[in-house]
């Protein structure tokens, strides 16, 4: 009988090790994700004060300003070009006051619309698409190969051993002039 229950308890405590052992190397990776979004609640409050600003000038007195928010569009509909880039210079130096990155904004052609009007579309940039991840992560196993990108919809999940060399990687990507939307990086631990 104790030759029996000897064995289980070394299976036992063997087992135990080897799950020690992985929750350690588990718990060794630290990680982060490199995210492409902005505040909503940010972006409506600067689009009510472009809206209280238009109101309260004295050239957009008795002209047609109509911001409309959708879920990923911006729609402006107002009188003539001019008056589409006044309010365009309105939505950015608001966007900027409010923290908001001015690359969120896809700025659409100025269309003719019905009734002397014209109308703009802006869309709103958020997430990385496939091909910015891949860059991304590209890059990031070329300069530094201690860490491991993974490409997890639209973000890109960075981990490694060392906190340093993510700290390394987030300082590398803040660099980049060329990426077309805002990076956040969130969920570092």
């Amino acid at each position: 009988r104790r030759d029996s229950r000897s064995s289980v308890d070394g299976r036992h405590r063997r087992c135990q090790a080897r799950c020690l052992d992985k929750e350690a190397a588990m718990a060794g990776d630290v990680s982060f994700d490199v995210v492409s979004d902005f505040d909503e609640q940010e972006l409506r409050n600067a689009l009510d004060q472009v809206r209280r600003e238009v109101g309260q000038r004295f050239d957009f007195k008795g002209v047609t300003v109509d911001l409309t928010q959708a879920k990923d569009e911006l729609i402006l509909l107002t009188d003539d070009e001019h008056r589409a880039a006044a309010i365009k210079d309105l939505i950015e130096s608001k966007a900027i006051r409010r923290n908001l990155s001015l690359k969120i904004f896809d700025w659409g052609k100025v269309e003719p619309a019905g009734g002397n009007k014209v109308r703009q579309v802006i869309t709103l940039r958020r997430g990385l698409n496939d091909e910015l991840a891949k860059k991304i992560s590209k890059l990031i196993r070329e300069e530094f190969p201690k860490v491991k990108p993974q490409i997890q919809g639209d973000a890109v999940r960075v981990s490694g051993k060392s906190k340093d060399e993510l700290q390394k990687v987030i300082v590398r990507l803040r660099e980049l002039d060329d990426v077309p939307v805002p990076l956040q990086f969130e969920n570092y631990r």
